[in-house]
């Protein structure tokens, strides 16, 4: 058997940050050994640009770490302010030192843009100013999102306009600039984050605009992936974890959060990094026949 000039691993050390397994380090030998690598290649997000939009906090934070732990080095954070938008993009970076000691600042680039997802104009600026740093951009996640609870005969209705102008208009936005960047370079994965509420009706509390503009999103990403599926680009829509949107209801009506978890199967509600696996999937290769799909994560909850 012929070796390698850098033979395969001798050793593979996994770190825990914040509780979580991190990508193996791998460590090489100039002895000729088999490899026993643990991870497919095809799930990794090394050398690929990732955007994520809502990046400053909640999920679309957690997505952003995702990828980094997936090795990814290469991310654009876009939410409503410049100052959020930048910070986040400091800690992440911070975040990225946590991961891998070895990682050099130089090997890594990661911005802040602020980007109003409801207005076509400050998301095809956004991405204008992404493709300006990094020449390409090969997975995006539609993550900014609102949810509110009133009944329907009393929902206002400024407030449902703006919820469709971020979770529908925003996040059809979001897809078409990133199709736009996508299609000229080969292709490239766009997720749009949608939720099982737009499957089902959950109960007890009130939100039929939140269920109809989710249901939107699904059937969005379905259209989209059809329309593009030629082109090399695909579109799916994965959901429905716990946001700090959903946390700061929760915390003003304990009876809703027992209510829901009595409703899920697995007893508890989803955290946002239940949601990792499912997005570094559909932002890798691994998931390159992958589209039009919508992975439901909801503890069993749509299963009763």
């Amino acid at each position: 058997m012929n070796c390698l000039r850098r033979s395969p691993l001798v050793s593979l050390q996994t770190t825990r940050v914040h509780g979580f397994p991190c990508a193996p380090q791998v460590r090489w030998s100039n002895s000729c050994t088999r490899s026993t690598s643990r991870i497919l290649p095809s799930f990794s997000l090394r050398d690929k640009v990732c955007l994520v939009t809502g990046a400053a906090r909640g999920l679309g934070n957690e997505f952003c770490r995702a990828f980094m732990r997936s090795g990814c080095t290469s991310i654009a954070l876009l939410d409503l302010k410049q100052s959020e938008a930048q910070r986040a993009a400091e800690e992440l970076v911070e975040f990225a030192g946590i991961v891998n000691e070895h990682l050099g600042h130089d090997a890594l680039k990661v911005v802040g843009f602020d980007c109003d997802v409801s207005s076509e104009a400050s998301v095809t600026e956004a991405f204008k100013r992404t493709l300006e740093e990094f020449g390409r951009v090969d997975a995006v996640v539609a993550s900014a999102g609102i949810v509110e609870n009133f009944p329907a005969l009393a929902y206002p209705s400024d407030r449902i306009k703006r919820l469709y102008d971020i979770n529908v208009h925003g996040a059809f936005f979001t897809a078409r600039e990133a199709a736009k960047c996508m299609i000229p370079q080969g292709g490239g994965s766009i997720i749009l984050v949608a939720s099982m509420s737009a499957n089902i009706v959950n109960v007890p509390q009130l939100q039929t605009p939140y269920n109809a503009s989710k249901a939107a999103v699904k059937h969005m990403a379905s259209s989209l992936a059809v329309e593009w599926a030629t082109k090399g680009v695909r579109v799916n829509a994965p959901g429905y974890m716990m946001t700090k949107l959903t946390r700061v209801i929760l915390s003003n009506n304990p009876e809703l959060k027992r209510t829901w978890e009595s409703l899920t199967p697995m007893g508890r509600m989803g955290e946002p990094e239940d949601l990792d696996g499912a997005v570094v999937f559909l932002a890798s290769d691994a998931s390159r026949f992958m589209t039009g799909s919508e992975m439901r994560i909801d503890g069993g909850y749509c299963s009763t």
